[in-house]
């Protein structure tokens, strides 16, 4: 047992003198900057949302809601472009042959639930509809809501494109989840050769019994991203 304490002791240290080491390249916000915020839906920030239960911790804890709503704010006073990547799921996305166990949760739970494509019916104040905090920032001219993805990054939806044919190449990134939709859309859109920024408390995720979705995010925002911002400096650093 002492040996194993000693090994993770070891371990440990060592680890932390890597992260210490960790370079951060930085981040500039310039003309060619957008913002972009995944799922900033009721099911996901919303009391009454399905998933409460499990990321309420974690998004009271980061002061998430009015974390997103200051970037919606800062976004629109600043005539910044804010894109906005949602989550939607459909009838027909309920017969999937095969599913991930979160994907198999989302469907249990209807979560993102919408009628239909083509229809609105049943939206306003659903756990797919926006937070109603945002929904006057939503309705703005800077405001580009792209189509929905279906599991957890960009790949499935048209964000990287709009982001391209509006001239953009950098990205300051916030939303929810911050482990799986939020982290994916920095993986890819990284991938995809932008540069790209996290806020750290302008998302949230999932803590339950022996996993907690936000430590591990943080981490890999840290490992992967340009920069790591809190929403106090990344609004210092637009406003300079």
């Amino acid at each position: 047992m002492k040996r194993l304490i000693l090994l993770t002791t070891i371990l440990v240290s060592g680890w932390s003198r890597v992260l210490a080491q960790l370079p951060d390249p930085g981040f500039t916000v310039d003309a060619t900057t957008a913002i972009v915020i995944t799922d900033p839906q009721n099911d996901f920030l919303s009391p009454d949302g399905v998933t409460w239960g499990v990321v309420g911790e974690s998004v009271t804890a980061n002061n998430t809601v009015d974390n997103i709503e200051t970037l919606f704010k800062i976004a629109k006073e600043k005539n910044m472009t804010v894109f906005v990547s949602p989550h939607y799921y459909y009838k027909h996305d309920h017969t999937w042959q095969f599913e991930g166990a979160l994907e198999a949760l989302m469907h249990k739970i209807n979560m993102f639930e919408r009628t239909g494509a083509l229809t609105t019916e049943g939206f306003e104040g659903s756990g797919a509809d926006w937070l109603d905090q945002y929904k006057k920032y939503l309705e703005g001219d800077n405001v580009i809501v792209s189509s929905p993805h279906k599991v957890y990054g960009p790949e499935s939806n048209d964000l990287a494109l709009q982001l391209r044919k509006h001239s953009f190449n950098k990205v300051i990134l916030a939303g929810m989840s911050a482990n799986l939709c939020t982290e994916s859309h920095m993986r890819d859109l990284v991938e995809s050769g932008f540069e790209v920024a996290v806020v750290k408390d302008a998302t949230a995720a999932a803590i339950v019994p022996g996993y907690n979705g936000y430590e591990a995010a943080l981490t890999n925002f840290r490992f992967i991203a340009s920069h790591v911002f809190t929403t106090e400096e990344v609004v210092k650093e637009i406003n300079k």
